[in-house]
């Protein structure tokens, strides 16, 4: 079987620290969490890293941070995992979806610019797939009106634009190291800003609203959450995050391998630009013209070849489709015609491409 992906770590790399671990008996709040935390923020160029559950819990305490609300609009870049968008509700506000560029797939400028409103509150642009194009001319947009953004870099570790890691472009930027990504803790996440003020924020809200020390007791200056990344996800964090760069390498080479074979037949890679680097976090492609994309998922698994769709179009689920009834058409079309390919160190390109042309050619 041709996974989808393989976490880039293994047991040998962690082993000592692990051991350590066990013989200190420390699981939390840890030196290897502390290091983790700076070593993030060295990594993407800010001053300011925080470590979190998810990427989910992250997103939801940034807006809590802006002070987002009922009554509030937040714009949302509408080709994304639902995360990105069931955090707004989950603080009362409306989630107004912006529609996304047909070959980079993130929020086009002038799909934001048409989404703001006296009620918007903040713009929460997706780095898709860990592609950061276009990314500072959304930023500069929100600075002329005075929005805060949030960049969804849930996939977007050791991606770049103009030089610029992801987790610097933006106020406030919260990453994912769910099993999928590129950099795993099993679950976990992370915050980055540039703001001293909006970071000492953050060490009381991930602690429970705590703040130094009362006495022989902690002293709680606000309420908070117990959203806190543990120390054996810091270990697992840590061994990855020092051979980042050769896994994007390596997978920008994997990447080419298959877009030389499935250009020819047809299939779009996702596009980015010239000056950015793409960590390629899921290998996506659109499917040529008139081939049915679940037809091909199920074709691939059944000989052995795991894929899958590249992501949702938000304001075409369900829920948010009753709810609001505002449907954008590129990202629509998007979650239709999308696949992710499986990419990772030694997965076999040809026979995942020989199995395409062959079921393309039934």
């Amino acid at each position: 079987m041709i996974r989808l992906i393989r976490p880039y770590v293994s047991f040998d790399e962690v082993e000592a620290d692990f051991r350590q671990m066990f013989a200190d008996g420390i699981f939390t709040r840890g030196r290897h969490v502390e290091e983790f935390r700076r070593e993030i923020a060295d990594y993407c160029g800010s001053q300011h890293a925080h470590l979190t559950t998810s990427a989910t819990t992250a997103l939801g305490l940034c807006l809590r941070l802006l002070g987002v609300g009922p009554g509030d609009e937040v714009v949302v870049a509408d080709f994304s995992f639902p995360a990105t968008a069931n955090v707004v509700v989950e603080v009362g506000a409306r989630p107004v979806f912006a529609d996304v560029s047909p070959v980079t797939f993130n929020m086009t400028p002038d799909a934001l610019i048409r989404r703001i409103t006296p009620r918007t509150k903040g713009v929460i642009a997706v780095d898709v797939f860990g592609n950061p194009t276009g990314m500072h001319e959304i930023a500069h947009i929100c600075r002329e009106r005075r929005l805060p953004l949030i960049e969804d870099a849930a996939c977007a570790i050791g991606s770049s634009e103009r030089s610029v890691r992801c987790g610097r472009m933006a106020d406030l930027s919260c990453f994912s190291f769910h099993p999928r990504k590129l950099l795993t803790t099993g679950e976990g996440g992370a915050i980055t800003t540039e703001s001293a003020e909006w970071s000492a924020w953050l060490d009381v809200k991930l602690n429970h609203g705590a703040r130094g020390m009362l006495g022989y007791g902690l002293d709680f200056v606000d309420y908070g959450y117990n959203y806190r990344l543990s120390e054996p996800q810091a270990i697992l964090g840590r061994a990855q995050l020092r051979k980042l760069d050769a896994i994007v390498a390596e997978r920008n080479a994997i990447r080419g391998a298959y877009a030389e074979r499935l250009t020819n037949l047809g299939f779009s890679a996702q596009s980015t630009g010239d000056d950015v680097v793409f960590n390629v976090q899921s290998l996506v492609f659109r499917v040529p013209p008139g081939v049915d994309r679940d037809a091909l998922i199920g074709g691939l698994r059944e000989v052995g070849i795991e894929t899958s769709i590249g992501t949702y179009c938000l304001s075409g689920t369900t829920y948010f489709r009753k709810l609001y009834g505002d449907v954008q058409p590129v990202a629509e079309r998007l979650q239709r015609e999308t696949i992710t390919f499986p990419c990772y160190a030694g997965v076999d390109v040809v026979r995942v491409c020989d199995a395409v042309r062959s079921l393309l050619a039934r």
